[in-house]
């Protein structure tokens, strides 16, 4: 309303304008306090929770204390049910794997027992072999005969003894083919004691690529040596591939008069792969207990 138009009431009807004009000028002002008021408790309650008398305040406090609380436990309890009940500080998955990764390998190691002790067709591993008597000590496996003159000891061991480069030979007429069996073929050493005096041959078998191409012999010389007292290490050797042909011949037809003939050794490697098939079957019982925690 302009200012002239104002005039033109009356003077009494001008003061109730006026207190009219001013009270809703008030009012619009109180309105928009209020809706300001309201925006800023939206955006700050904790101001609006200072505004609030000190009991009702405590309430709040107190509500939203046990609020935040109630979410950190929830937090927790989510963090705890992943991990292992037993206690081992894993989380649920890890500690049943290795325990089934146990079961596994005691079910499997109990069925390869069993098919092993199938297997095995020396139940029982001889004390003599061929005139020897025979000597166990671990891998190792000491053959000893004694004459009047002399003292023949044979000896070997049958860690890493097992032929694996020769490929077993399977036979398709049969209706179930039989798979040629492994066989140790372990290097030996025979000492033909003396007295004092020991001559010592180490030996070990010749591969069968050697005995196709025309060698008869099972077994060669890879190294001579002769000593008095104990071996060391300053004792000469020499390599059998540097021997004289005809003195390497010669001495084994010597190796074989003290009983050390192709037979003889054939059935060294007999008793090496029944004793260490036993030696197998004994590492997997071992091996079996030991995981099941007997």
């Amino acid at each position: 309303m302009s200012s002239e138009s104002f005039r033109q009431f009356p003077a009494r009807n001008r003061l109730r304008c006026t207190f009219f004009i001013n009270f809703h000028k008030m009012n619009s002002i109180l309105k928009a306090a209020i809706r300001l008021n309201g925006i800023r408790t939206v955006l700050h309650p904790v101001k609006n929770l200072v505004s609030v008398s000190r009991p009702q305040n405590q309430i709040l406090a107190a509500r939203n204390l046990w609020y935040m609380t109630s979410i950190q436990s929830q937090k927790l309890s989510a963090i705890h049910s992943n991990l292992c009940s037993c206690g081992c500080g894993s989380r649920k998955g890890v500690h049943t794997k290795e325990i089934s990764a146990e079961k596994e390998l005691v079910e499997f190691l109990t069925e390869e027992i069993l098919a092993e002790r199938k297997a095995q067709k020396v139940k029982t591993i001889p004390t003599e072999i061929q005139g020897f008597t025979a000597s166990l000590n671990g891998a190792e496996v000491t053959l000893t005969k004694k004459t009047d003159s002399e003292l023949i000891k044979i000896t070997f061991n049958v860690n890493n003894s097992v032929d694996t480069d020769a490929e077993p030979e399977v036979n398709e007429n049969l209706d179930k083919p039989e798979i040629g069996e492994l066989k140790s073929k372990p290097s030996f050493k025979v000492d033909l004691v003396r007295g004092d005096n020991t001559i010592s041959v180490l030996c070990s078998f010749v591969p069968p690529s050697e005995q196709e191409d025309g060698y008869n012999d099972s077994f060669g010389i890879d190294e001579l040596s002769i000593y008095s007292g104990e071996w060391n290490e300053n004792v000469y050797s020499v390599s059998g591939e540097v021997l004289d042909s005809y003195l390497y011949d010669l001495i084994l037809n010597y190796l074989e008069e003290k009983g050390l003939t192709n037979e003889f050794v054939d059935k060294l490697s007999e008793y090496s792969t029944a004793y260490e098939h036993s030696a197998y079957i004994g590492l997997l019982e071992g091996l079996s207990k030991f995981v099941a925690g007997k």
